[in-house]
Protein backbone atom coordinates (compact mmCIF):
# COMPACT_ATOMS: atom_id res chain seq x y z
CA UNK A 1 0.00 0.00 0.00
CA UNK A 2 1.39 3.40 -0.93
CA UNK A 3 2.05 5.89 1.81
CA UNK A 4 0.03 9.04 1.36
CA UNK A 5 1.88 12.25 2.23
CA UNK A 6 -0.04 15.46 2.55
CA UNK A 7 2.04 18.58 2.03
CA UNK A 8 2.20 21.29 4.68
CA UNK A 9 0.34 23.82 2.61
CA UNK A 10 -2.52 21.42 1.82
CA UNK A 11 -2.82 20.52 5.49
CA UNK A 12 -3.04 24.18 6.32
CA UNK A 13 -6.06 24.85 4.14
CA UNK A 14 -8.13 24.11 7.22
CA UNK A 15 -5.76 26.06 9.48
CA UNK A 16 -8.38 28.78 9.91
CA UNK A 17 -11.99 28.86 8.92
CA UNK A 18 -11.76 32.62 8.44
CA UNK A 19 -8.21 32.77 7.13
CA UNK A 20 -6.97 32.68 3.57
CA UNK A 21 -5.14 29.77 1.98
CA UNK A 22 -1.46 29.74 2.82
CA UNK A 23 -0.65 29.00 -0.84
CA UNK A 24 -2.05 32.35 -1.92
CA UNK A 25 -0.10 34.32 0.69
CA UNK A 26 3.28 32.64 1.07
CA UNK A 27 4.40 32.31 -2.54
CA UNK A 28 7.73 31.85 -4.28
CA UNK A 29 7.12 35.02 -6.28
CA UNK A 30 6.74 37.07 -3.11
CA UNK A 31 9.75 35.44 -1.46
CA UNK A 32 11.78 36.26 -4.57
CA UNK A 33 10.58 39.87 -4.62
CA UNK A 34 11.66 40.54 -1.03
CA UNK A 35 14.92 38.62 -1.30
CA UNK A 36 15.92 40.48 -4.46
CA UNK A 37 15.50 43.81 -2.73
CA UNK A 38 17.28 42.92 0.53
CA UNK A 39 20.17 41.12 -1.18
CA UNK A 40 20.59 43.51 -4.10
CA UNK A 41 23.94 45.11 -4.84
CA UNK A 42 22.50 48.54 -4.09
CA UNK A 43 21.96 47.42 -0.48
CA UNK A 44 25.77 47.33 -0.27
CA UNK A 45 25.81 44.35 2.09
CA UNK A 46 23.64 46.02 4.77
CA UNK A 47 26.53 46.72 7.13
CA UNK A 48 25.57 48.27 10.46
CA UNK A 49 26.34 52.01 10.76
CA UNK A 50 26.21 52.63 7.00
CA UNK A 51 23.55 54.29 4.81
CA UNK A 52 22.81 50.83 3.42
CA UNK A 53 21.46 49.53 6.74
CA UNK A 54 19.11 52.52 6.90
CA UNK A 55 17.91 51.72 3.40
CA UNK A 56 17.23 48.12 4.38
CA UNK A 57 15.42 49.25 7.52
CA UNK A 58 13.20 51.61 5.53
CA UNK A 59 12.23 48.78 3.19
CA UNK A 60 11.29 46.43 6.04
CA UNK A 61 9.36 49.23 7.74
CA UNK A 62 7.37 49.75 4.55
CA UNK A 63 6.58 46.03 4.38
CA UNK A 64 5.37 45.99 8.00
CA UNK A 65 3.18 49.00 7.31
CA UNK A 66 1.79 47.40 4.16
CA UNK A 67 1.03 44.22 6.09
CA UNK A 68 -1.04 46.24 8.57
CA UNK A 69 1.03 45.66 11.69
CA UNK A 70 0.95 47.97 14.70
CA UNK A 71 4.04 49.60 16.15
CA UNK A 72 5.67 48.27 19.32
CA UNK A 73 4.30 49.79 22.53
CA UNK A 74 2.65 52.67 20.69
CA UNK A 75 5.87 53.94 19.10
CA UNK A 76 5.59 56.57 16.37
CA UNK A 77 7.01 54.14 13.79
CA UNK A 78 8.45 50.65 13.39
CA UNK A 79 12.00 51.69 14.31
CA UNK A 80 13.19 50.57 17.74
CA UNK A 81 16.04 53.01 18.16
CA UNK A 82 19.01 52.81 20.50
CA UNK A 83 22.66 53.82 20.46
CA UNK A 84 26.09 52.34 20.99
CA UNK A 85 29.47 53.79 21.86
CA UNK A 86 32.28 53.69 19.33
CA UNK A 87 35.96 54.23 20.08
CA UNK A 88 38.56 55.11 17.44
CA UNK A 89 42.22 55.22 18.39
CA UNK A 90 43.94 58.48 17.42
CA UNK A 91 47.28 57.99 19.18
CA UNK A 92 49.06 55.12 20.89
CA UNK A 93 52.47 54.83 22.56
CA UNK A 94 53.38 51.72 24.55
CA UNK A 95 56.79 51.28 26.15
CA UNK A 96 57.62 47.95 27.86
CA UNK A 97 60.85 47.49 29.80
CA UNK A 98 62.35 50.54 28.12
CA UNK A 99 61.49 49.53 24.56
CA UNK A 100 58.78 51.19 22.47
CA UNK A 101 56.46 48.57 20.97
CA UNK A 102 55.52 48.71 17.30
CA UNK A 103 51.81 49.62 17.16
CA UNK A 104 51.26 46.94 14.52
CA UNK A 105 51.86 44.37 17.27
CA UNK A 106 49.35 45.92 19.67
CA UNK A 107 45.54 45.82 19.77
CA UNK A 108 43.83 48.11 22.27
CA UNK A 109 40.24 48.20 23.53
CA UNK A 110 39.34 51.29 25.52
CA UNK A 111 36.38 53.66 25.67
CA UNK A 112 38.15 56.48 27.49
CA UNK A 113 39.28 59.62 25.62
CA UNK A 114 42.66 59.54 27.36
CA UNK A 115 44.47 56.61 28.97
CA UNK A 116 47.69 56.82 30.95
CA UNK A 117 48.83 53.65 32.74
CA UNK A 118 52.04 52.29 34.25
CA UNK A 119 53.01 49.21 36.26
CA UNK A 120 51.90 51.18 39.33
CA UNK A 121 48.34 51.61 37.99
CA UNK A 122 45.34 49.35 38.61
CA UNK A 123 46.10 47.06 35.68
CA UNK A 124 46.99 43.37 35.71
CA UNK A 125 49.67 41.82 33.52
CA UNK A 126 48.52 38.43 32.20
CA UNK A 127 49.75 36.03 29.54
CA UNK A 128 48.34 33.89 26.76
CA UNK A 129 50.97 31.19 26.40
CA UNK A 130 51.70 28.87 23.51
CA UNK A 131 49.19 26.01 23.56
CA UNK A 132 46.53 27.98 25.48
CA UNK A 133 42.96 28.22 24.22
CA UNK A 134 43.31 31.62 22.59
CA UNK A 135 39.60 32.19 22.01
CA UNK A 136 38.69 31.38 25.61
CA UNK A 137 41.46 33.55 27.02
CA UNK A 138 40.70 36.42 24.67
CA UNK A 139 37.01 36.45 25.62
CA UNK A 140 37.87 36.32 29.32
CA UNK A 141 39.93 39.49 29.13
CA UNK A 142 38.00 41.28 26.37
CA UNK A 143 34.67 40.84 28.17
CA UNK A 144 36.06 41.52 31.64
CA UNK A 145 35.58 44.64 33.73
CA UNK A 146 39.22 45.06 34.82
CA UNK A 147 42.16 46.58 32.94
CA UNK A 148 44.66 44.11 31.48
CA UNK A 149 47.97 44.17 29.70
CA UNK A 150 47.81 40.84 27.88
CA UNK A 151 51.11 39.42 26.61
CA UNK A 152 50.31 37.07 23.73
CA UNK A 153 52.83 34.45 22.66
CA UNK A 154 54.30 34.99 19.19
CA UNK A 155 52.90 31.63 18.06
CA UNK A 156 49.48 33.33 17.79
CA UNK A 157 50.69 36.10 15.45
CA UNK A 158 48.61 34.72 12.57
CA UNK A 159 45.39 35.71 14.37
CA UNK A 160 46.57 39.28 14.97
CA UNK A 161 44.79 40.64 11.84
CA UNK A 162 41.51 39.07 13.00
CA UNK A 163 41.71 40.80 16.37
CA UNK A 164 42.70 44.09 14.73
CA UNK A 165 39.50 44.01 12.66
CA UNK A 166 37.20 43.73 15.70
CA UNK A 167 34.95 46.78 15.86
CA UNK A 168 35.42 48.98 18.91
CA UNK A 169 31.71 49.33 19.48
CA UNK A 170 29.79 48.45 22.65
CA UNK A 171 26.35 49.16 24.04
CA UNK A 172 27.47 49.89 27.61
CA UNK A 173 31.26 49.91 27.73
CA UNK A 174 33.18 49.64 30.97
CA UNK A 175 35.81 52.15 32.05
CA UNK A 176 38.58 49.60 31.74
CA UNK A 177 41.35 49.27 29.14
CA UNK A 178 42.53 46.01 27.62
CA UNK A 179 45.70 45.75 25.52
CA UNK A 180 46.87 42.68 23.63
CA UNK A 181 50.60 42.83 22.87
CA UNK A 182 51.98 40.11 20.59
CA UNK A 183 55.48 38.70 20.86
CA UNK A 184 56.55 40.35 24.12
CA UNK A 185 57.26 37.69 26.80
CA UNK A 186 57.63 39.89 29.91
CA UNK A 187 56.56 43.31 31.20
CA UNK A 188 58.24 44.43 34.42
CA UNK A 189 57.88 48.13 33.79
CA UNK A 190 55.66 49.78 31.22
CA UNK A 191 54.06 53.02 30.12
CA UNK A 192 50.78 53.12 28.17
CA UNK A 193 49.54 56.35 26.59
CA UNK A 194 46.37 56.21 24.46
CA UNK A 195 44.08 58.78 22.87
CA UNK A 196 40.65 57.77 21.56
CA UNK A 197 37.84 59.53 19.74
CA UNK A 198 34.58 58.54 21.45
CA UNK A 199 31.21 58.89 19.72
CA UNK A 200 27.62 57.70 20.00
CA UNK A 201 26.27 55.70 17.05
CA UNK A 202 22.53 55.39 16.39
CA UNK A 203 20.95 52.20 15.08
CA UNK A 204 17.60 50.43 15.16
CA UNK A 205 15.71 47.18 15.08
CA UNK A 206 12.51 47.04 13.04
CA UNK A 207 9.55 45.84 15.14
CA UNK A 208 5.90 45.29 14.26
CA UNK A 209 3.07 43.85 16.35
CA UNK A 210 -0.10 41.87 15.75
CA UNK A 211 -2.09 42.12 19.03
CA UNK A 212 -3.54 38.91 20.44
CA UNK A 213 -7.29 38.52 20.75
CA UNK A 214 -7.74 36.68 24.05
CA UNK A 215 -4.15 36.62 25.39
CA UNK A 216 -2.70 39.99 24.40
CA UNK A 217 -0.12 39.94 27.22
CA UNK A 218 1.47 36.70 26.03
CA UNK A 219 3.99 37.10 23.23
CA UNK A 220 5.24 34.92 20.39
CA UNK A 221 8.24 36.33 18.52
CA UNK A 222 9.38 35.76 14.94
CA UNK A 223 12.80 37.25 14.27
CA UNK A 224 15.73 37.41 11.90
CA UNK A 225 18.63 39.84 11.48
CA UNK A 226 18.78 42.26 8.58
CA UNK A 227 22.41 43.37 8.86
CA UNK A 228 25.33 41.70 7.11
CA UNK A 229 29.02 42.38 6.39
CA UNK A 230 28.90 45.26 3.91
CA UNK A 231 31.51 45.77 1.20
CA UNK A 232 34.77 43.94 1.68
CA UNK A 233 38.07 43.34 -0.04
CA UNK A 234 40.13 40.25 -0.85
CA UNK A 235 42.20 40.91 2.26
CA UNK A 236 39.14 41.14 4.52
CA UNK A 237 37.19 38.14 3.35
CA UNK A 238 38.64 36.69 0.18
CA UNK A 239 35.63 37.00 -2.14
CA UNK A 240 35.70 34.36 -4.84
CA UNK A 241 35.76 36.91 -7.65
CA UNK A 242 38.06 39.86 -8.03
CA UNK A 243 35.28 42.10 -9.36
CA UNK A 244 32.67 41.51 -6.65
CA UNK A 245 33.38 42.62 -3.11
CA UNK A 246 29.76 43.12 -1.98
CA UNK A 247 28.72 40.70 0.74
CA UNK A 248 25.06 40.49 -0.31
CA UNK A 249 24.04 38.18 2.54
CA UNK A 250 21.15 36.61 0.64
CA UNK A 251 21.08 33.61 2.94
CA UNK A 252 22.68 35.33 5.96
CA UNK A 253 20.23 36.68 6.79
CA UNK A 254 18.08 38.30 4.12
CA UNK A 255 16.44 34.86 4.06
CA UNK A 256 15.40 35.10 7.70
CA UNK A 257 14.21 38.70 7.32
CA UNK A 258 12.22 37.71 4.24
CA UNK A 259 10.57 34.95 6.24
CA UNK A 260 9.63 37.37 9.03
CA UNK A 261 7.95 39.70 6.50
CA UNK A 262 6.13 36.79 4.86
CA UNK A 263 4.89 35.48 8.21
CA UNK A 264 3.73 38.95 9.26
CA UNK A 265 1.64 39.22 6.12
CA UNK A 266 0.30 35.69 6.55
CA UNK A 267 -0.77 35.93 10.18
CA UNK A 268 -2.30 39.37 9.66
CA UNK A 269 -4.50 37.91 6.92
CA UNK A 270 -5.38 34.89 9.06
CA UNK A 271 -6.59 37.30 11.76
CA UNK A 272 -6.98 34.56 14.36
CA UNK A 273 -3.98 34.86 16.70
CA UNK A 274 -5.00 34.58 20.34
CA UNK A 275 -1.53 35.51 21.57
CA UNK A 276 0.24 38.70 20.50
CA UNK A 277 2.80 38.14 17.76
CA UNK A 278 5.87 40.35 17.55
CA UNK A 279 7.74 40.43 14.24
CA UNK A 280 11.24 41.87 14.43
CA UNK A 281 14.35 42.13 12.32
CA UNK A 282 17.44 42.77 14.42
CA UNK A 283 20.40 44.98 13.63
CA UNK A 284 24.06 44.38 14.56
CA UNK A 285 23.85 40.59 14.83
CA UNK A 286 27.15 40.33 12.98
CA UNK A 287 28.77 42.67 15.51
CA UNK A 288 27.69 40.64 18.52
CA UNK A 289 23.90 40.42 18.66
CA UNK A 290 23.45 43.95 19.98
CA UNK A 291 20.00 44.47 18.44
CA UNK A 292 18.61 41.35 20.10
CA UNK A 293 20.23 42.28 23.40
CA UNK A 294 18.51 45.66 23.38
CA UNK A 295 15.18 44.20 22.29
CA UNK A 296 15.22 41.60 25.07
CA UNK A 297 15.24 44.34 27.69
CA UNK A 298 12.07 45.98 26.38
CA UNK A 299 9.52 43.38 27.46
CA UNK A 300 9.13 40.97 30.40
CA UNK A 301 10.79 37.66 29.55
CA UNK A 302 8.20 35.66 31.54
CA UNK A 303 5.51 36.89 29.13
CA UNK A 304 7.39 35.65 26.06
CA UNK A 305 5.91 32.23 25.29
CA UNK A 306 8.20 31.35 22.38
CA UNK A 307 10.75 32.83 20.02
CA UNK A 308 11.26 31.60 16.45
CA UNK A 309 14.57 33.02 15.25
CA UNK A 310 15.06 32.42 11.53
CA UNK A 311 18.64 32.26 10.33
CA UNK A 312 19.91 31.09 6.93
CA UNK A 313 16.98 29.06 5.57
CA UNK A 314 17.70 29.64 1.88
CA UNK A 315 19.67 26.48 1.12
CA UNK A 316 18.77 22.83 1.51
CA UNK A 317 19.64 21.19 4.82
CA UNK A 318 21.81 18.07 5.06
CA UNK A 319 18.59 16.02 4.81
CA UNK A 320 17.50 17.66 1.57
CA UNK A 321 14.24 19.45 0.82
CA UNK A 322 11.33 19.83 3.25
CA UNK A 323 13.56 19.81 6.32
CA UNK A 324 15.25 22.16 8.76
CA UNK A 325 16.88 21.94 12.16
CA UNK A 326 16.21 23.63 15.48
CA UNK A 327 19.10 24.75 17.66
CA UNK A 328 18.88 23.77 21.32
CA UNK A 329 16.19 21.23 20.44
CA UNK A 330 16.63 19.43 23.76
CA UNK A 331 16.41 22.59 25.88
CA UNK A 332 12.59 22.87 25.64
CA UNK A 333 9.76 20.87 24.08
CA UNK A 334 9.09 23.52 21.43
CA UNK A 335 10.59 21.39 18.69
CA UNK A 336 8.33 18.48 19.64
CA UNK A 337 5.29 20.75 19.42
CA UNK A 338 6.29 21.99 15.99
CA UNK A 339 6.90 18.50 14.68
CA UNK A 340 3.59 17.26 16.08
CA UNK A 341 1.78 19.99 14.17
CA UNK A 342 3.39 18.73 10.96
CA UNK A 343 2.38 15.08 11.32
CA UNK A 344 1.10 13.85 7.97
CA UNK A 345 3.14 16.37 5.98
CA UNK A 346 6.35 15.96 4.02
CA UNK A 347 8.20 18.35 6.30
CA UNK A 348 10.35 17.45 9.29
CA UNK A 349 12.30 19.40 11.90
CA UNK A 350 15.50 17.85 13.28
CA UNK A 351 17.74 18.61 16.26
CA UNK A 352 20.81 20.69 15.43
CA UNK A 353 23.32 18.32 13.75
CA UNK A 354 26.27 20.63 14.44
CA UNK A 355 26.50 20.78 18.26
CA UNK A 356 30.23 21.46 18.08
CA UNK A 357 29.43 24.79 16.39
CA UNK A 358 27.46 26.02 19.43
CA UNK A 359 24.84 27.55 17.13
CA UNK A 360 22.30 27.89 19.94
CA UNK A 361 24.58 30.53 21.49
CA UNK A 362 25.66 32.20 18.25
CA UNK A 363 22.42 33.74 16.99
CA UNK A 364 19.81 36.19 18.20
CA UNK A 365 17.81 33.59 20.12
CA UNK A 366 20.55 33.33 22.76
CA UNK A 367 19.73 36.50 24.69
CA UNK A 368 16.12 35.56 25.44
CA UNK A 369 17.02 31.88 25.95
CA UNK A 370 19.33 32.95 28.76
CA UNK A 371 16.28 34.57 30.37
CA UNK A 372 14.39 31.26 30.27
CA UNK A 373 12.43 31.83 27.06
CA UNK A 374 11.92 28.85 24.72
CA UNK A 375 13.95 30.73 22.12
CA UNK A 376 15.37 28.68 19.27
CA UNK A 377 16.86 29.28 15.85
CA UNK A 378 15.48 27.48 12.81
CA UNK A 379 18.06 26.99 10.07
CA UNK A 380 19.05 24.79 7.15
CA UNK A 381 22.64 25.96 6.79
CA UNK A 382 25.15 23.12 6.43
CA UNK A 383 27.70 24.58 8.80
CA UNK A 384 30.30 21.98 7.92
CA UNK A 385 30.07 22.58 4.17
CA UNK A 386 28.18 25.78 3.34
CA UNK A 387 30.34 27.17 0.51
CA UNK A 388 29.02 30.73 0.47
CA UNK A 389 28.87 31.41 4.21
CA UNK A 390 30.36 34.87 4.90
CA UNK A 391 31.64 35.26 1.34
CA UNK A 392 30.75 37.66 -1.45
CA UNK A 393 29.10 34.72 -3.24
CA UNK A 394 26.13 34.62 -0.84
CA UNK A 395 23.75 35.92 -3.52
CA UNK A 396 20.15 35.16 -4.38
CA UNK A 397 21.17 32.92 -7.28
CA UNK A 398 22.58 30.42 -4.76
CA UNK A 399 19.25 30.02 -2.92
CA UNK A 400 16.56 27.39 -3.41
CA UNK A 401 13.59 29.75 -3.37
CA UNK A 402 10.97 27.03 -3.81
CA UNK A 403 12.30 25.05 -0.86
CA UNK A 404 12.66 28.22 1.22
CA UNK A 405 9.01 29.01 0.52
CA UNK A 406 7.98 25.58 1.83
CA UNK A 407 10.08 26.12 4.94
CA UNK A 408 8.27 29.38 5.66
CA UNK A 409 4.92 27.60 5.21
CA UNK A 410 6.02 24.85 7.58
CA UNK A 411 7.00 27.42 10.20
CA UNK A 412 3.58 29.06 9.85
CA UNK A 413 1.69 25.79 10.23
CA UNK A 414 3.87 24.28 12.95
CA UNK A 415 3.61 27.40 15.12
CA UNK A 416 -0.19 27.50 14.90
CA UNK A 417 -0.98 25.80 18.22
CA UNK A 418 1.41 28.11 20.08
CA UNK A 419 -0.09 31.20 18.49
CA UNK A 420 -3.62 29.98 19.23
CA UNK A 421 -2.76 29.45 22.90
CA UNK A 422 -3.34 25.70 22.75
CA UNK A 423 0.30 24.82 23.38
CA UNK A 424 2.83 26.46 25.67
CA UNK A 425 6.44 25.27 25.30
CA UNK A 426 8.42 24.40 28.41
CA UNK A 427 10.86 27.04 29.62
CA UNK A 428 14.59 26.85 29.04
CA UNK A 429 16.55 26.10 32.21
CA UNK A 430 18.88 29.08 32.11
CA UNK A 431 21.02 27.65 34.91
CA UNK A 432 22.14 24.93 32.50
CA UNK A 433 23.25 27.36 29.78
CA UNK A 434 26.81 28.50 29.15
Amino acid sequence: MKKIIVSAFVLSLCFSATGQSIDKIITSNEVTRIEKILAADDMQGRRTFTPAIDKASAFIESEFKKAGLQTFMGAANFRQEFSMTESKATASKIIIDGKEIDNSKVVTFSYQPQVSLTEKSDIAVVKINKGDNLGQKFNEYYNGTKSYLVLVDASFSKVLPNIQHIDRIKANPENNTVLFVFGVPEATTFSIELSNEISKKALNNVVGVLPGKSKPDEYVIFSGHYDHLGVGSPEEGAPHTATDSIYNGANDDAAGSTAVIMLANYFKKQNNNERTIIFTTFVAEELGGFGAKYFSKQLPADKVIAMFNLEMIGTESKWGKNSAYITGFEKSNMGEILQRNLVGTAFKFYPDPYPQEQLFYRSDNATLAKLGVPAHTISTSKMDSEPNYHTADDEIETLDIANMTEIIKAIAVSSSSIISGKDTPTRVDSSQLK
